[in-house]
């Protein structure tokens, strides 16, 4: 369980008042969940488009992880400063479409799968690289988008 406080009301010895505090907690994995199958679909998409031979340089997740960090920090900039978004949305897109789309799992084999055929200094290479683009795009995007919206305020 969280630490969320518990409504003095109900007593969690009484299973219909013990099921009041269970409602509605469903609907944020299931957002999670549903918006993680658009975000990997979405990133699948992307492998068939450009796809990427076993042990060649992976730049097909490179772009996939760059871009999503980048949408990331636009997201997180609109959502936190420019408007309450309903209480669905973050887990929904940040974390399921986001979280589904961005693929670290893929970046994690893709290094060591370089290693293995015998270019440990390209997965070397491309771990620096795409944690290094990682942090810049989801930084520059955020920049941007903090900016922007502040100069439209203006």
């Amino acid at each position: 369980m969280t630490n969320e406080p518990v409504d003095p009301d109900v007593d969690l010895h009484v299973p219909a008042q013990r099921r009041e505090l269970l409602r509605g907690r469903w609907s944020v994995p299931a957002v999670i969940a549903v918006g993680g199958a658009a975000g990997a679909s979405a990133r699948y998409g992307a492998s068939l488009c450009w796809p990427t031979a076993r042990d060649a340089f992976p730049w097909t997740t490179l772009g996939v992880n760059v871009v999503g960090c980048a949408v990331i920090g636009v997201f997180m900039v609109l959502i936190s400063d420019v408007w309450a978004a309903h209480r669905l949305v973050r887990p929904f897109f940040g974390t399921g479409v986001l979280g589904g789309f961005t693929t670290f799992s893929t970046y994690a084999a893709d290094i060591r799968h370089l290693v293995a055929a015998g270019r440990p200094g390209t997965g070397l290479g491309y771990l620096a690289l795409t944690l290094t683009a990682a942090l810049l795009s989801v930084w520059i995007a955020a920049t941007l988008t903090r900016r922007a919206v502040k100069w439209r305020q203006q």
